[in-house]
């Protein structure tokens, strides 16, 4: 984009919502929204069953670990809220003036991003370690597709966070046009001359003349001759 500063255009810009939509960026952060969405809501609503059927305790269906189920769900509304501060945060970009304001925005894009995929990694370890050590039973086949789900989406959440990564560097590097933000007080057009020293003084300088280095050696009242008084 011509003309780019972090990746936006100029302050005060005009949002245009269906090119804002078609943005990588955004469809990015829509698809892992609903990724967190069918994680935490698989766990909450089908990952937890009864031990027997004449015992009314609920369990995590990943080994019966309820740290499992409550990670992954802790995981899943992180990324959930995370998605909607950024989307609103990518709305408005564009409306920030302050290139320092726009850099923070960035970097911490950048870093939630980064911090979102080492967290989905762990859930996705974690979730698949636990279902691979889990008893099947009746009500443990009940739940196993959302189980699965879980476990299949949070693969896909690290791939998603770590293109948002990449994205949000991308347009770290690509820095600062520090034109859009100039003064007036600088030349709009680009072949004005380049302002010289000041002249018409009409005074002459009254510095006496030095000596070119290396002569210090030389006679400078040659006999016979005397130096002129101004």
């Amino acid at each position: 984009m011509e003309g780019a500063s972090f990746g936006a255009g100029r302050a005060g810009g005009a949002i245009d919502p269906v090119d804002f939509l078609k943005q990588p960026q955004t469809i990015l952060r829509v698809t892992t929204w609903i990724f967190s969405i069918v994680v935490f809501g698989s766990i909450v609503n089908e990952c937890y069953v009864n031990k027997g059927s004449d015992d009314p305790e609920l369990l995590c269906i990943f080994n019966e670990n309820e740290s499992a189920c409550s990670y992954g769900i802790a995981v899943g509304i992180i990324a959930f809220f995370g998605c909607i501060f950024f989307f609103v945060v990518d709305l408005y970009f564009q409306q920030i003036s302050s290139v320092k304001d726009r850099k923070r925005a960035v970097l911490l894009d950048l870093g939630f991003s980064g911090f979102l995929s080492f967290l989905w990694f762990v859930a996705f370890c974690f979730l698949a370690n636990q279902w691979q050590r889990t008893k099947m039973s009746k009500g443990v086949s009940q739940g196993a597709d959302a189980a699965r789900a879980a476990i299949t989406f949070s693969f896909f959440s690290i791939i998603v966070w770590v293109v948002l990564a990449v994205k949000a560097l991308q347009r770290y590097r690509l820095g600062t046009d520090m034109s859009l933000f100039a003064t007036d007080q600088f030349a709009a057009d680009p072949s004005a001359a380049y302002p010289g020293y000041p002249t018409g003084s009409g005074i002459e300088s009254t510095e006496t003349y030095q000596s070119p280095p290396f002569t210090e050696t030389l006679d400078t009242n040659p006999k016979g001759y005397q130096v002129p008084a101004y």
